[in-house]
This record gives structure tokens, C-alpha cells and sequence, in this order.
């Protein structure tokens, strides 16, 4: 399987798509920036892809919803992965912390360590890379520039590690999402992620959005808005919901959506990720079991 990746070696998503040891066994192939990544999927030139789509401290990737969402929404989202993100700045030898004038990293990581920028490089300049590990690769060799990224790319590119763990925040974690092409079958412990927008802009109109989820107990762990690209005050709402596709419940919800003239893209139903996932999914199958063994002898009855 090939799969794509944010690149170059050494980023963060790299890692991610490295703690799944069936997309490691795969023909990695590296991007250059995440709509390449995307864009590689749709096109049927790798299987699948690995990119990242929110930070606990920046929030979303905007760059990974908005491609999806406008520019190929065939691409289904099969799974999610996280990873603890450990910022560290690194140069080229013999650079040390006051020779820094510019610093080099992903515009979202900026926003992960503005506390040590300010109090310790406070007069360095930042520059934007499309990632990290080319934000190292790019330094090495330079004197007074300096990177911002993982521990794998200083050693992949022989930088010296001049600060460690940089983030503002301990709990500094992403998450990504392995795209593909096709919905991954119902766990009893899985995710829906739709984007919809609006039929018409008047009071309550989110409101009848959301009742549709509310009235079938259906759990939204997330709700975002973003703009429909489509002019000043229209905005979409991205949405993840508790729960899959082919259950009936919220396919219901999904339904009426759309008979109430919401336009829905559909991104995908995959496995929540946790290290109690396992345990809630063959709980859930088990209880699946039980329940379909009882109902089925229920209609037995039928016609006796």
C-alpha cells in the first residue's frame, strides 16, 4: 500500500503514520504540503494518506478541513491517530540561543510555544515552512537561523537540539486522520464526521441543526464554524458525532438533514481512537451479539 505523508522525513506526521504498524509496512511517500497529500488520494496516486487536522492547543488544520470539504469531498477519513507533540528548537552547530535571528517552523506550531518565543528569542524573526521537518532541512548548514520540530528531524538533518520541550503547554497533542476512499465498518465505537451548511441564514437555523442530533441522543464531541468561501458572514459547521453511518440512528439524523434542505458533505465514519477503544468496542460487540440473538428469536414467533 502506498501511503502518503506530510514531508519531508521527520515531521510530525511521520510519526503518526509510524505508530500504525500496517500503514508502516506500506510505501511511504512524502508530500509537500497537506492538499498535495489529499490531492494524491483523490487521484488514486497513493491509497492513502496520512495528514493532520487539530492541535489541543491551536485547534483545527485549517488547511486539511478546507481542502476536504471543498476541493475533494469523495476522500473518506478511515481513521484517527493522536500524537504527544514535543517541540524542541534546533540549529546548525556552532549556533547558539543569543546568534538566533530567524526561526524557521509551521505557522501552526507558532502558536504551541509563543511563550518561550517572547521571553527567550523575542527579537527573531519567524519565517513559515509548509513543515517542520522541511523547516530543518531547510537550516542545516546556516549560521544564526534556527528550526522548531520533532527530536527525528534534528537527527535526521544533524542539527544540535538548543532548547527542549519549548511548547507553552505539557498536554500538547495532534490529531490526524488516515484518508482513503472507502467507510470502515461499524465497531460499536466509532465517529461520523460531516461538514453542513445552513439552507437558509435566520435565527435558529444552527439550532434546527443541532435538535436533529439532540433528539436521538446523539453526541456531538465537536462543532466548529468556518467560512463557506462564499462571502462575508457565511459559515459552514464542521461536526463530529458519536456514532457510524450504517447505524440507523444516524442515518435518521443524516436523513432529515437533507429533507430539511442542509447540505451535508459527508467526510467519514471511522474508529475513535483511546486506549479504552478496544475495550468499548468488544463490549459493544458483545452486547450487539446478545441483543441480535434475542430479537431474532422475538420475529422467530412470527406467524406461530
Amino acid at each position: 500500500m502506498r501511503v502518503a505523508f506530510l514531508g519531508p522525513e521527520g515531521t510530525f506526521t511521520e510519526e503518526a503514520l509510524l505508530s500504525q504498524a500496517d500503514l508502516a509496512a506500506g510505501e511511504l511517500v512524502p508530500m509537500a504540503d497537506i492538499i498535495s497529500v489529499i490531492g494524491a488520494v483523490a487521484t488514486g496516486e497513493v491509497d492513502a494518506g496520512v495528514v493532520p487536522v487539530e492541535n489541543s492547543i491551536e485547534g483545527a488544520v485549517t488547511a486539511t478541513l478546507d481542502t476536504l470539504a471543498f476541493e475533494y469531498p469523495t476522500v473518506r477519513v478511515r481513521r484517527e491517530m493522536d500524537l504527544a507533540i514535543d517541540l524542541n528548537l534546533m540549529a546548525a552547530a556552532p549556533t547558539s540561543l543569543p546568534d538566533i535571528t530567524e526561526i524557521r517552523c509551521h505557522p501552526q506550531v507558532v502558536g504551541q510555544c509563543r511563550r518561550f518565543l517572547r521571553q527567550s528569542l523575542p527579537g527573531a524573526r519567524v519565517v513559515a515552512a509548509t513543515s517542520n521537518a522541511e523547516a530543518a532541512r531547510s537550516v542545516a548548514g546556516l549560521h544564526g537561523v534556527a528550526a522548531i520540530g520533532p527530536r527525528l528531524a534534528a537527527k535526521l538533518y544533524g542539527l544540535d537540539l538548543l532548547a527542549e520541550h519549548i511548547e507553552d503547554h505539557p498536554d500538547n497533542t495532534t490529531r490526524f486522520w488516515l484518508i482513503g476512499h472507502a467507510v470502515p465498518r461499524p465497531t460499536g465505537h466509532d465517529k461520523t464526521t460531516i461538514v453542513c451548511f445552513q439552507s437558509v441564514d435566520r435565527p435558529g437555523g444552527l439550532l434546527e441543526i443541532l435538535q436533529e442530533f439532540a433528539a436521538r441522543a446523539i453526541n456531538l464531541s465537536k462543532l466548529e464554524s468556518r467560512p463557506t468561501k462564499r462571502g462575508l458572514g457565511r459559515y459552514c459547521f464542521f461536526m463530529d458525532a458519536e456514532g457510524h453511518v450504517a447505524d440507523e440512528l444516524m442515518a435518521d439524523c443524516l436523513r432529515n438533514l437533507l429533507a430539511k434542505g442542509h447540505d451535508v458533505v459527508f467526510l467519514g465514519s471511522y474508529p475513535i481512537f483511546g486506549e479504552e477503544g478496544e475495550a468499548i468496542r468488544r463490549e459493544a460487540g458483545e452486547s450487539w451479539t446478545r441483543a441480535e440473538d434475542a430479537v431474532s428469536a422475538w420475529r422467530s414467533e412470527i406467524g406461530s
